[in-house]
C-alpha cells in the first residue's frame, strides 16, 4: 500500500500448545507500516472451545498456582532435554502467553521471535488476589539465530487483562527500549501500550 507499507491477508488454523489439539481457524490482515511499529493485526477466528471452557481452564490454571503454599521459583524451563516439571506447568503456561506479545511487538516482515526458554521466574505473594510473576526469558531470533534476553514482570487475574510490562537486551543491540502492557485472558490476549518498569 503506497506510503502505508506492506499488508498481507492470512488465513491458518491454531492448535492448543500443550495437547496439539485443533483449537479453530482464523483469517487476518496484517499491516507492517514503513515507520518502525508494531503490525496493524485484523483477526477473526472461528474457536472449537467455547468462552465458558476457555474461562473454566483459567480457573483452573489460577487455583493451580494459587494453591501453592510458597512462591514459585524456577530456572532453565525447559530443562536442556526439553522437559518441563508438571509443577512449573503453569508457570510456563504463563510464560507464553506473555512472551506473545514481547514477539508481537518486536516482530516485523524481516525478524521473527519464539520463545526458547525461561531462564528464570519468581514469584511475588499479593494479597488482592492477583497473581505476579518475574521472568527473564530467552527469545529466538528468526532469521539471525540470536538469542534475546527479556525481563518480564506478568499480572492476572482471571476475569482480568493479562499485564505484561518487559524491557529486552542483547549482545548486538544493547538495551532495546521495553514495553508495555498487554491485555487478555491467559488463553488470548490482545496489547495496549504502556509505561516501562
Amino acid at each position: 500500500i503506497p506510503e502505508s507499507g506492506h499488508k498481507y491477508y492470512l488465513q491458518f488454523s491454531t492448535e492448543d500448545y500443550r495437547t496439539g489439539e485443533d483449537a479453530g481457524s482464523c483469517l487476518a490482515t496484517v499491516l507492517y507500516p514503513k515507520k518502525k511499529s508494531p503490525p496493524v493485526v485484523s483477526i477473526k477466528c472461528s474457536q472449537t472451545k467455547d468462552k465458558k471452557e476457555i474461562q473454566e481452564e483459567d480457573k483452573r490454571l489460577y487455583q493451580r498456582i494459587r494453591h501453592q503454599t510458597k512462591p514459585i521459583t524456577g530456572n532453565n524451563i525447559p530443562d536442556s532435554y526439553g522437559n518441563i516439571e508438571p509443577a512449573l506447568e503453569p508457570v510456563w503456561a504463563l510464560a507464553v502467553a506473555g512472551s506473545s506479545s514481547i514477539m508481537w511487538e518486536k516482530s516485523t516482515e524481516t525478524l521473527g521471535y519464539f520463545l526458547a526458554q525461561v531462564k528464570a521466574v519468581k514469584q511475588w505473594i499479593r494479597k488482592d488476589g492477583f497473581i505476579e510473576f518475574d521472568y527473564t526469558v530467552l527469545l529466538h531470533e528468526i532469521p539471525t539465530q540470536e538469542i534475546i534476553s527479556c525481563h518480564m514482570r506478568l499480572t492476572w487475574l482471571p476475569g482480568h487483562p493479562l499485564k505484561v510490562k518487559h524491557f529486552c537486551a542483547s549482545a548486538s543491540h544493547g538495551l532495546d527500549e521495553g514495553s508495555g502492557a498487554e491485555s487478555g485472558s491467559a488463553a488470548g490476549a490482545s496489547a495496549e501500550k504502556g509505561a516501562n518498569f
